[in-house]
């Protein structure tokens, strides 16, 4: 026992040794809360409910709307697109400068970006074509393979900011705010096609994403930034739930004529910039926790795994309600969510679907990290560390 402690706190020491001095330690623990509040609030608001042979989707929102402030602290989407921006900003900046072509800079980043998410369209196309030729239940299907696939939205948006890097460096986020609101304006105020709101999943996530580009060019320094933001963001949305009918859930909720977040709406937009502002304010804070070598070594594994977490999350929770179910219904997995002891009951399933999430990143971190070399994950962070940079995201630089 003793010796297993000391060989942990040796490799923190080792990973908290290598990592440059200049290093912002607080972009890599914004990186990896934003990673986890997403993996917490899926795990928390995703119910597969048993009804007969099938299993549907349901959210516990649906029938106690009054656990919305839930969604308020798991949707953190606009942190990691903040820090999304600021990073390839900054790794776009010193490409550069150092001469190295736009191409090859952004093919490193896709390259990375994209190459973990082969495993999963290769299991879950077997594992949609073996459910379907097993006589499974359609809607059941569609339903697996819909969570098991939505991570991928995320990718895509992702994708394109980073490409349009060069032409964002300077864009005012106020810009894609406007397009927001008028969006939103013509939809609900005045009656539009709602066709138009997809035009804000290009604009509602560029505003973290140049919010991360004025960081980088050092126009966020400072306290009052961030107090603006999340004062200015936090009485817009309050203001947009309470008098202009916005869902106060800012995630999507099954039956709900209208979604926060699919497409991203004025208020989820508001709320993110609110969060933005928060996350500027802790950077102080988590710059002085990530000096504990401990600390910082958790948050350097979760960022060099953190597509692979993010990408099998929803997986690992499907895979623990399926084993369950040759059990037979129980409470907070397969049941309806509809009162205090079905939360009370998932809090409980958490660690599972933990422990189900090690067992897929055990099985598919090589296609983010590459295969094991003669030093071990050890190594490899301590490499990424020294080099200054983060592989998990392949957003580079910070």
């Amino acid at each position: 026992m003793h010796a297993a402690r000391d060989a942990l706190r040796a490799t923190a020491r080792r990973i908290d040794d290598a990592t440059p001095a200049g290093r912002d330690r607080a972009v890599d623990a914004l990186r990896a809360l934003a990673i986890l509040g997403v993996v917490l609030g899926h795990w928390l608001v995703t119910a597969l409910v048993a009804d007969g042979g099938a299993l549907r989707a349901e959210s516990p929102l649906h029938s106690m709307p009054w656990l919305a402030p839930v969604s308020w602290a798991f949707q953190t989407l606009a942190v990691f697109f903040l820090v999304g921006g600021h990073a390839a900003t900054k790794g776009y900046v010193s490409a550069r400068a150092r001469g190295v072509p736009y191409g090859s800079w952004l093919r490193s980043r896709l390259v990375r970006l994209f190459r973990p998410v082969v495993a999963l369209l290769a299991l879950w196309t077997v594992a949609a074509a073996g459910l379907s030729a097993a006589g499974a239940d359609v809607g059941t299907v569609r339903t697996l393979v819909k969570l098991a696939l939505s991570p991928l939205w995320f990718l895509l948006v992702f994708a394109a900011l980073t490409a349009a890097t060069p032409l964002l460096t300077r864009l005012n986020p106020l810009w894609p705010l406007a397009v927001v609101l008028h969006v939103d304006l013509v939809r609900f105020g005045l009656g539009g096609p709602s066709w138009l709101g997809w035009a804000n999943v290009a604009a509602g996530w560029l505003v973290p994403y140049t919010l991360g580009a004025a960081w980088t060019r050092g126009e966020l320094e400072g306290r009052r930034a961030g107090w603006v933001l999340l004062g200015g963001g936090a009485a817009a949305t309050a203001g947009l739930v309470a008098w202009a009918g916005y869902p106060a859930s800012m995630v999507g909720v099954p039956g709900s004529a209208v979604s926060n977040l699919d497409p991203p709406t004025l208020a989820a937009v508001t709320f993110g910039l609110a969060q933005c502002g928060l996350a500027l304010l802790l950077r102080e804070r988590l710059r002085r926790a990530m000096r504990r070598p401990l600390v910082w070594a958790a948050v350097a594994l979760v960022n060099l795994s953190a597509m692979t977490v993010f990408l099998w999350h929803q997986t690992a929770l499907m895979a623990t309600t399926a084993t369950g179910l040759l059990a037979g219904r129980l409470p907070g997995l397969h049941t309806t969510p509809e009162d205090l002891a079905w939360v009370a009951a998932r809090l409980v399933w958490l660690p599972v679907f933990a422990l189900g999430l090690a067992v897929c990143w055990s099985a598919f971190r090589t296609q983010e990290q590459g295969p094991r070399g003669g030093g071990g994950r050890r190594s490899r962070v301590v490499a990424v560390h020294r080099s200054g940079g983060t592989r998990a995201k392949g957003t580079g630089g910070a």
